[in-house]
């Protein structure tokens, strides 16, 4: 039998094999088990409300994400080792590409060696890059991740968006989007250069198929911009343009930001949108980013020719900032009072005194309020929330 210590050189017979990169994601995952020396392994992934682990074949169902050991690693993006209810041991490790949480490996092995560990280690990385690299053509991954029909306007926008989570050592930034399934008008957008972190949060006009056009063509536009060096100003003159031009009675507010990473000097314009809230020292910044917002894009008649001002302020280590649609702050909780912005800010808040990591919050603060509601969300609801923390100087 195979081993973790004998495994190196298949590993690298079977990347350096030019037939491995038309393998589909099943079968790649298999056979780069094998080259790895380990026995068994199950591909987990998370569904797309972050509630269920979903293994990639038949072999075994899926685990919930709250109350089991592989959501634990998942949750905490941490090794768990156990006893297998089949003899031997399983390794659970969390599935990660970038910062992005994709799910999780199980490893099964008669013992868990420091070598079989390594060898598990190196195998989620790969699979995780497999996942990443094989979703946006393969439709196994996608599949295996919905549990209901996904709506027109709602397929039309996840296509779309970006990872959930994506981050350096020193900033992360993560969303999480609702209804899943039934999305209209939502979107948010995040990127990263080697000096800045750009994020957006959209609201189009309406929930429906339209709705989902106008906030296409706002991230497309925001995009374009961004990739054209544009300054925010020029960013948000874009989506103007765009939506003047293609979608003359449709508009969209939004909220854009760019984070300076050395410096902590956050700039932002606000189009219509709700201001955006700064926790700092486990405390709400209320006013910290409140300013008058302008209009909403795609209405340039309401700014009578003059460009959109531009806010600046500097973030502190640790600081966190929230962006969010008013979904959020609209939904009702379970006494059938609003949700509200106090509510809101002290789930964070607690979450953040308890060391949790940030897309763990998001997950569980969109659960809280899904689940406590007492009809369905009266909008789309949407948060993104980044973190700064660079290097001590």
């Amino acid at each position: 039998m195979a081993t973790a210590e004998t495994g190196d050189g298949r590993l690298e017979e079977f990347l350096a094999d030019p037939e491995t990169a038309a393998l589909d994601l099943i079968t790649a995952a298999a056979r780069c088990t094998k080259a790895l020396g380990i026995p068994h392994s199950v591909v987990y992934l998370a569904d797309i409300q972050q509630r269920r682990l979903v293994p990639l074949t038949d072999v075994t169902s899926s685990l919930l994400v709250d109350g089991s050991l592989a959501g634990w690693t998942y949750r905490t993006q941490s090794l768990r080792v156990a006893e297998s209810e089949t003899g031997g041991m399983t390794a659970w490790l969390p599935l990660v590409d970038g910062a992005e949480r994709l799910g999780v490996l199980a490893v099964h092995a008669p013992s868990l060696t420091p070598a079989v560990l390594r060898g598990g280690r190196a195998l989620a990385t790969l699979i995780a890059m497999m996942i990443t690299s094989s979703r946006a053509y393969e439709d196994s991954c996608v599949r295996r991740t919905r549990m209901h029909r996904m709506r027109l306007p709602a397929e039309m926008l996840r296509a779309f968006l970006p990872p959930r989570t994506i981050g350096t050592a020193h900033v992360v930034s993560t969303a999480v989007l609702e209804p899943a399934y039934e999305i209209g008008g939502d979107a948010f957008d995040h990127s990263l250069t080697e000096t800045t972190l750009h994020a957006t949060v959209l609201d189009a006009m309406g929930h429906d198929l339209a709705s989902g056009l106008t906030t296409a063509v706002s991230l497309a536009a925001c995009r374009n911009a961004r990739r054209a060096g544009a300054d925010l100003p020029e960013l948000v003159q874009g989506v103007d343009d765009a939506l003047a031009q293609w979608l003359p009675d449709q508009f969209c507010t939004g909220v854009l930001v760019q984070l300076d990473l050395a410096s902590g000097v956050l700039q932002w314009i606000n189009c219509g949108h709700p201001t955006p809230l700064v926790i700092r020292d486990r405390r709400l910044l209320v006013d910290a980013m409140l300013r008058e917002p302008d209009p909403p894009m795609g209405l340039p008649s309401l700014l009578a020719g003059r460009r959109r001002p531009v806010h600046e302020i500097a973030l502190k280590p640790g600081d966190r900032v929230l962006m969010y649609t008013d979904g959020v702050t609209e939904a009702r909780s379970a006494d059938g009072g609003e949700f509200g912005l106090e509510q809101f800010a002290d789930y964070i808040i607690r979450a953040t005194a308890a060391g949790e990591l940030a897309p763990e919050t998001l997950r569980r603060l969109i659960h809280s309020i899904l689940d406590s509601a007492t009809s369905r969300l009266r909008d789309d609801a949407t948060i993104l929330m980044f973190e700064w923390a660079p290097p001590p100087r």
